[in-house]
């Protein structure tokens, strides 16, 4: 194997946590969603926890990615 196929293969390998993060993601707004639509008066509370967690989702794909892209272009 070249090093160049292994840093594809490293780098494909980085980039498989995204998936993950799709998934929590659907499963986070869905929630919320579901929250907010059966508790009107309850969305200002949930609101702030929401973005947290949103973020702490989100930067785990960025750092994925960024694994990814310091992988190939290394």
């Amino acid at each position: 194997m070249t090093a160049e196929a292994a840093k594809y293969i490293g780098a494909g390998l980085a980039v498989l946590p995204l998936f993950g993060v799709g998934i929590g993601l659907g499963i986070l707004f869905g929630n919320f969603m579901q929250g907010a639509f059966r508790n009107p008066s309850a969305t200002q509370g949930l609101t702030g926890n929401f973005f947290i967690a949103f973020a702490l989702t989100e930067a785990t794909g960025l750092f994925a990615l960024v694994i990814a892209f310091l992988i190939l272009f290394s």
